[in-house]
């Protein structure tokens, strides 16, 4: 969506308020698709002393698949974006000024890329998640461990004696 902030560029005080849903599902994360649901995007442009303000939330739920064990599990996903935005850059190297062209900008591509930029690398159904066995693949959240303990060949007599 283009979001045409012309109007408020010289008027100090104004503001433009948006209320996005948007589709992020073709957004691979190493083969998987995360973003199943709608990601709403709400926020608003100011005016603030001559200078425009972008501040906005991205809200979702992620389908996700734990790193660890491999159960699958929904997680909220909320980030707070903030950025300025100009008519034109005086340094060619600050991130964090969005340029505008014709006094708008597109609002899908600010809200994916910060969406895409701020994903976990690694996600976890819960904190203190145990994982699998490497061994007999048992979900160790909810099973104990199934492999025979294997004996040092070493110790092997010993173990006849018990």
């Amino acid at each position: 969506m283009r979001l045409d902030v012309q109007s408020i560029i010289h008027t100090p005080g104004g503001g433009i308020e948006f209320n996005e849903e948007l589709d992020f599902s073709d957004v691979d994360f190493g083969g998987v698709y995360p973003a199943v649901r709608p990601v709403s995007v709400v926020g608003a442009v100011r005016n603030v002393a001559g200078m425009l303000s972008l501040t906005a939330d991205i809200d979702t739920v992620l389908a996700c698949v734990c790193d660890r064990c491999g159960a699958a599990f929904d997680k909220p996903f909320h980030l707070g974006v903030e950025r300025m935005l100009a008519t034109e850059l005086e340094d060619e190297e600050n991130d964090d000024i969005l340029l505008l062209d014709d006094g708008a900008f597109e609002l899908d591509e600010l809200a994916r890329e910060a969406f895409i930029l701020n994903m976990d690398t690694k996600t976890l159904c819960r904190e203190d998640c145990k994982g699998l066995c490497s061994g007999c693949g048992a979900n160790l959240n909810f099973e104990a461990c199934r492999c025979k303990k294997e004996i040092d060949p070493r110790w092997a007599a010993l173990q006849k004696l018990l």
